[in-house]
């Protein structure tokens, strides 16, 4: 698994695209692009280009680790 570089959310800039994704993660990718094509996903579309408001982002996280709980 790849480590993320980030120690807080705080350091995350306001839009991440995918390699940002994949950064935060520590997944491939080529994983992060699945996952902005997920409908639960929150990706917001610009044109061609897709990137995921932090605030959303930090919300889904949240939601899908269930706040770390097992």
């Amino acid at each position: 698994m790849k480590r993320s570089e980030f120690k807080s959310y705080d350091e995350l800039p306001l839009f991440l695209n995918a390699e940002l994704v994949a950064q935060v993660l520590g997944i491939a990718p080529s994983s992060s692009y699945e996952l902005m094509h997920e409908p639960e996903f929150p990706t917001l579309r610009i044109g061609n280009r897709m990137v995921v408001p932090k605030e959303k982002f930090i919300a889904w996280v949240t939601e899908h680790s269930k706040g770390g709980e097992a």
